[in-house]
């Protein structure tokens, strides 16, 4: 019958949307509180309260206190707690479906920006605990590694298919200069401890995997 399916439509939207919004304030106040108060400073029952949410919901959502750290990183990388699968995403797709290949090195500047602006001072904090001994947080430091090695190698990979790669590099080769230039140390020096804006930073992204990965532009004819 159609008017109890509609009901029940609705109502598990609203939960759904208000879900979202529990699960968003509580990213946002962790983030917060990280910050302040560094890892090892942040207690799960503190989060619950100024997030105004219970503790057993807490531990239900997010899971214990590493894998909290780990889903407030994703959703702060991907700018939604609930997010398309990457491939879906409008950025991506119109880095691959654009011909020029600096114009995909651009693109690719963009995002690393956009994420480094949500996400970097969090990333940095945290990295700093992980080597300093913060043994919880050496796993997060690896998965983090791992996940934006395989990001390197993807955008390498769509380059070599493209032809746009130098003849000189190779694919393995690429990913890891696209790696290191977006690690969040590289981040962490320029914007965090010698003050380049964000808009620095994304130039200097951009121009610097330009030259790194595709072929020197040929110069003009000389005219005789």
């Amino acid at each position: 019958m159609p008017g109890p399916v509609k009901t029940r439509t609705y109502d598990n939207a609203r939960r759904a949307a208000a879900a979202r919004r529990t699960e968003q304030r509580v990213v946002e106040t962790a983030q917060r509180l990280l910050l302040e108060r560094g890892y090892a400073g942040l207690a799960m029952a503190d989060l619950a309260a100024e997030a105004g949410v219970s503790v057993p919901l807490l531990y239900k959502v997010f899971g214990p206190k590493p894998q909290l750290v780990k889903r407030i990183y994703d959703v702060l990388l991907a700018g939604d707690v609930d997010p398309e699968p990457v491939a879906e995403r409008p950025a991506l797709q119109a880095l691959a479906a654009d011909p020029d290949p600096r114009g995909k090195l651009a693109r690719y500047a963009a995002l690393g920006r956009a994420m480094a602006e949500r996400a970097g001072p969090l990333v940095s904090a945290l990295l700093a605990a992980a080597r300093a001994g913060e043994p919880e947080l050496r796993a997060f430091a690896a998965t983090i590694d791992r996940e934006r090695l395989a990001g390197a190698s993807a955008l390498a990979a769509h380059l070599a298919e493209c032809g746009a790669l130098s003849p000189a590099l190779a694919v393995d080769r690429a990913r890891d200069l696209i790696w290191l230039h977006t690690a969040p140390d590289t981040y962490r020096l320029l914007v965090l401890e010698r003050g380049w804006t964000l808009d620095d930073y994304e130039r200097w992204l951009a121009t610097s995997l330009t030259a790194a990965l595709l072929p020197a532009p040929v110069p003009p004819p000389t005219s005789s």
